[in-house]
């Protein structure tokens, strides 16, 4: 299947601590950061719920 690369942009400091476990859930845990992950409805649902704080790497 298809990966996805997300990169955080943002830090987290300041945000609801559901949205600072989706990012550890993703796997990203500092800024510029990026991570490969399987690109499925689970992880685009976590992806668009901080679609503030990261973004899609081509």
């Amino acid at each position: 299947m298809a990966t996805i690369k997300i990169k955080q942009i943002k830090s987290k400091i300041g945000y609801p601590a559901d949205q600072k476990r989706t990012l550890e859930a993703l796997g990203l845990r500092k800024i510029s950061q990026v991570v490969e992950k399987e690109d499925n409805p689970s992880v685009r649902g976590m992806i668009r719920k901080v679609q503030h704080l990261v973004t899609i790497v081509e």
